[in-house]
């Protein structure tokens, strides 16, 4: 079951947000230190699903140590809009899925698959699944509100 965590006062719909096609920042730990991989993702039964190649490594990481991190992050400079969810859990390489991989890769590429970028087009047995279940997650919403500027000279009021 996971436990969300409201701890600022200012939050956001995370099913909502879990519905974006954002970029994901999956932290894994390989000889006692941290890896960071930049990921996309897949929502689906309280479960976060990435996409593992036969060039990643992250995989083999999981295999050794399932215990990981996930920080996701909407970010917008001209607006200041600014939602972060961080979560932990344990994740597990499962085989490939190609139903749920393309669900995946068309949240991010289209519902088109023959207009997708040839290196996603034949996904194969190949590829794993790292399926990652959450036991907490942070979510916070941390935007702010952008200085007014003078509409005349477009400068920064002090």
């Amino acid at each position: 079951m996971m436990r969300i965590i409201r701890d600022t006062g200012r939050s956001f719909d995370l099913e909502s947000f879990l519905s974006m096609p954002l970029v994901a920042h999956l932290s894994t730990v390989a000889e006692g230190s941290p890896r960071d991989s930049p990921v996309w993702f897949y929502w689906q039964d309280k479960k976060i699903w990435i996409i593992g190649t036969a060039s990643d490594i992250f995989p083999d990481r999981i295999r050794k140590n399932p215990k990981c991190a996930i920080g996701i992050v909407d970010f917008n400079q001209h607006t200041g809009l600014f939602l972060h969810a961080g979560f932990r859990g344990t994740a597990i390489v499962n085989s490939f899925n190609k139903i749920i991989a393309n669900q995946l890769l068309s949240r991010y590429l289209g519902p088109e698959i023959e207009k997708w970028d040839p290196r996603f087009k034949g996904l194969d047995d190949s590829n794993v699944l790292i399926s990652f279940s959450p036991e907490t997650v942070v979510v916070r919403d941390q935007s702010y509100v952008l200085p007014k500027r003078d509409k005349k000279s477009d400068c920064l009021k002090e």
